[in-house]
Formats: structure tokens, sequence, C-alpha cells
């Protein structure tokens, strides 16, 4: 049983294999038109459930898509579709939902929802986001950084924000594919301390700096994201809007990075508050090869967990 849970939990052979998988298949779809199915259809004849406790465009769309073109269907089910936890057990959902369907992707609230989903199930599940952690993101990310510029290993990546799940994931991707992460952000909203002794146990070097300009000195790339979720109450909002303001990514940020850094930001954007439009727009943004990224990169992890 393969599954993939955490970038920290897949083995860096194996993060290194889908990357350059996902790569070659992107490759192979150049100048096909959208809609056109991949000539490699390992999915075929299989079906993928795809869960959403959570909303999502990307997540969703990416992963329909991204099964459609590999010669697979999908079943997609939302939260109260189902009562994930409430009517039945997860653990049941998990049994009964392996009797159907050929893989498991699920966008979720608690992380122990999907490692009860992983641990019953009979067939692979997919985090395809959790509160902790987002590491179908990230492994979107290092491709398209890769892409750009060439091996991630021994690179300087900046988060600039709120130490959130995506911020978890990119700490855990410095610890298993040799890059240096530094966070810059209010102490706050610092990423939780057992991602960050993991990825330096593991001979990463993972740096808090409260200066974001001094933060970002040699970056090869600043990443940010939204600072509130949509769940968030309004005075949460305001507050968190306060604690993060010195940290938006604007011109005279990115100009004290490398003259080739990159900017990723995963979206939904909330523009010209965590990062300004003159830089969403910009020639050092890559957002929407990020974006598109996620289909090619979410492809090759199906394929991983399938062994197809």
């Amino acid at each position: 049983m393969t599954h993939f849970l955490d970038i920290a939990t897949t083995e860096p052979a194996d993060l290194r294999g889908i990357l350059d998988n996902a790569l070659a298949m992107k490759r192979a779809r150049a100048g096909r038109s959208k809609g056109a199915p991949d000539d490699d259809r390992p999915l075929d004849g299989r079906m993928v459930a795809l869960i959403f406790e959570k909303p999502s465009t990307r997540t969703r769309i990416s992963f329909d898509v991204g099964v459609r073109q590999m010669g697979g269907e999908t079943m997609v089910l939302s939260g109260k579709d189902m009562q994930l936890g409430h009517g039945e057990t997860i653990a049941d959902t998990a049994r009964v939902l392996s009797r159907y369907v050929d893989l498991i992707m699920i966008r979720t609230f608690e992380e122990a929802t999907l490692q009860e989903m992983a641990d019953y199930a009979s067939v692979p599940v997919i985090n395809g986001l959790t509160n902790r952690t987002h590491p179908c993101q990230i492994m979107a990310d290092l491709l398209t950084f890769e892409e750009h510029r060439g091996p991630i290993a021994g690179r300087k990546v900046v988060w600039s924000g709120d130490g959130n799940n995506v911020c978890a994931s990119f700490i855990q991707a410095a610890g298993q594919l040799g890059f240096d992460l530094t966070f810059t952000g209010p102490a706050t909203l610092d990423p939780e301390a057992v991602f960050v002794e993991a990825a330096r146990a593991k001979g990463a070097t993972v740096t808090i700096e409260r200066d974001p300009l001094k933060a970002v000195e040699g970056a090869d790339l600043v990443v940010t994201d939204t600072w509130v979720s949509m769940h968030d109450p309004q005075s949460a909002r305001e507050r968190r809007h306060n604690q993060l303001r010195p940290y938006q990514v604007n011109e005279r940020l990115m100009a004290a990075a490398k003259p080739d850094a990159l900017f990723m930001h995963c979206l939904p954007a909330h523009r010209n508050e965590e990062a300004t439009n003159a830089v969403m727009d910009g020639p050092h943004s890559v957002i929407f090869d990020e974006a598109e990224n996620r289909l090619h990169a979410q492809k090759a992890v199906m394929r991983y967990c399938l062994g197809v």
C-alpha cells in the first residue's frame, strides 16, 4: 500500500521520481489540446474518489482533469454528501469506499481524519490538504522551480507571512530534498517547532528571521500565501492583517532577493494584501505556471500511489 500523506513520510528518492515523472508527462503533453487524453493511459478502467470537506478550486479541477487525462474516472464527494465521521465512522467509510474505488484523495480539516482514512482503506490515500500540511501543493511548487531554475537542492527559499500548512510542507521538503528555508513572519504565527526541528535533524538549514528584508537576501525563491482563511472571523482577519502587513511581498522586498529570484503564491490570492499586483504580475512571478503544475504533479503522485 503506497499512500501519499506527507512530504516527510515519502522517501526522498520517491519524491524525486514523482517530480521527474511529472515533468516528463508535462513535456509529453506539449502542443496538445487541453481536453485531449494522454497517449499513456495508466488509469484506464480505474475509479478515483475525490473527497472535499473543504471548498476547493485548484485541487478539485486539477485532480479531476488529471484522472480523466490518464483514462480514469472520478467520483466527487463533499463532506455534506458523506457526513464524514458523523453519520458513519471514518474507518467504516474507508472500508466501504475501498470496495468501490481504486484510489482516494481527501481534502479535510483534521490530520487525524486523513490518517484514519489511510489506516483503514485498502486502497491508496492522497492528502489533498489538511489544516497542518499541503504536500500536493509543494510538489507543484518544486516542479515549477526546477522547470525554471534547475535543481532545488542547495537553493534558498524564503517564506514570508503565516507559518501555515503550506509553509509546513515546504519546511518538510527542505529536509527531504536538501535546500535551505528561511521563515520571516511574526512570532505569533511561526511554523510548528516540530516541523522545523525535523527538517534540521535531516541536515537542512531552517532559519527564523523577523526582518523580511534581511530574510530575502540571497533568496532564489520567495513564497507567500493568504493571510486569512475563509473560515476566520472578522476579528481574526483584522488582527492578522495588523501582524502580517510588514511581511507583504512587494517590489521593495523582491528587489532585496537575488535578481533572478522567483515569486510563488499557491492561490487564491487577496491581491495587494499578502503580495502586490506589481509582484504577482511582474517578471519574478510564476504563479500561473505553479497553478498549472498542480495538474502534472498530482498525476505523477497518483501514478506513484498506484504503481503504474
